[in-house]
């Protein structure tokens, strides 16, 4: 069906015409502007910060040689930062008179650490290169390089974010995923940011090295654990260890904080170890074992298995859903953003 003729009110046609011609000129200069303020690169730093790559590489080296945990923390940050208004460094802000930020939501609070490091490596890459690298590629590099420093997969980093002069409190608590997520609602945040099941079942393999609280997986260890978990004696030695350090108490108690690996086997090498312990009905968090447990998980299933047994097929999906999510936008701050002095605060 052909487009419905514009009205033209008793206006010239010509004038009308033209002011149709000059107002589509606008909105493709405008689109034109906007992809390329958003448009990531392997080389956008090659003529103006060509050291970057390896400055933070090196203060990564230092930080995980120091703490392997480091590793998990600089990656849980990317993703808790891409999954709230895009890969815009939103997550790095502090609270001020003026500004909210996303440090205290209920998802981030007791999770988050990392940000002195990032700071360090802030400071490292300003006195290279002031004024020119933002806190948000900074982040996302920093991930790729924690994953490698443990053993995980490489992949390139395109760069080019600028950083968010805002953040959403309200967004970091219905964005992210929580410990005791249903797989309906996972996959759903998932699709939200345009991130496909076999994204979600890969990226979800990065808890090979991660640390969870007590009282994130309090309900799965008094609750299914058991149930879905093989029986053999060291599953059994396992739950009594979890059990100890993590008492059936209420909300709040004061053993909430005490921590445990998510991959109890291999716990500071990124490894394929996290899905065999789903196969296992091991997964510390629910949301976890949801993957292969859940009646709708057919499709996770399988890929649960496919990574437990090809670990490079796990590799790959995941350097390639890092990626994908390393490009989720905000197209405010990629128009309108900037290039942070200090991670913690807009520049004044």
């Amino acid at each position: 069906m052909a487009p419905a003729r514009p009205c033209s009110f008793g206006l010239n046609h010509n004038n009308n015409t033209l002011g149709l011609l000059l107002l589509l000129l606008l909105v493709l200069l405008l689109s034109k502007s906007s992809c390329e303020a958003s448009e990531l690169r392997l080389d956008y730093y090659a003529s103006s910060c060509p050291t970057v790559f390896d400055v933070i590489r090196k203060e990564m080296e230092c930080a995980v040689q120091s703490d392997p945990r480091n590793a998990a923390m600089v990656l849980r940050l990317h993703f808790h930062d891409c999954f709230v208004q895009g890969c815009d460094g939103s997550v790095l802000l502090d609270d001020t008179v003026t500004l909210k930020g996303e440090k205290k939501a209920s998802t981030n609070i007791h999770s988050l650490k990392g940000f002195d490091l990032i700071d360090r490596i802030k400071n490292m890459v300003e006195s290279d290169c002031p004024g020119i690298v933002s806190c948000a590629d900074l982040l996302t590099i920093a991930a790729r390089d924690a994953v490698i420093l443990v053993g995980g997969p490489y992949w390139d980093v395109p760069v080019g974010r600028k950083d968010s002069k805002s953040a959403s409190f309200v967004l970091a608590n219905t964005n992210l995923p929580n410990p005791d997520d249903s797989l309906l609602s996972i996959i759903s945040k998932f699709l939200y940011q345009g991130l496909s099941v076999t994204d979600m079942v890969a990226l979800s393999g990065a808890h090979t090295i991660g640390m969870a609280r007590c009282s994130s997986f309090r309900s799965r260890i008094y609750g299914d654990f058991e149930a879905t978990s093989e029986k053999d004696s060291t599953s059994e030695t396992h739950l009594r260890d979890l059990r100890s350090m993590c008492p059936p108490s209420s909300k709040g108690s004061s053993s909430d904080n005490n921590v445990t690996a998510m991959d109890y086997v291999t716990p500071n090498l990124f490894d394929n170890s996290f899905y065999h312990l789903l196969l296992k009905g091991q997964g510390l968090l629910n949301s976890d074992q949801e993957l292969y447990s859940s009646v709708f998980g057919i499709q996770t299933k399988e890929l649960v298995k496919k990574y437990a047994l090809d670990p490079l097929a796990f590799f790959q999906q995941f350097s390639d859903s890092m990626v994908k999510m390393g490009n989720i936008l905000n197209p405010e701050s990629s128009v309108h953003g900037e290039v942070r002095k200090n991670c913690r605060f807009i520049n004044t």
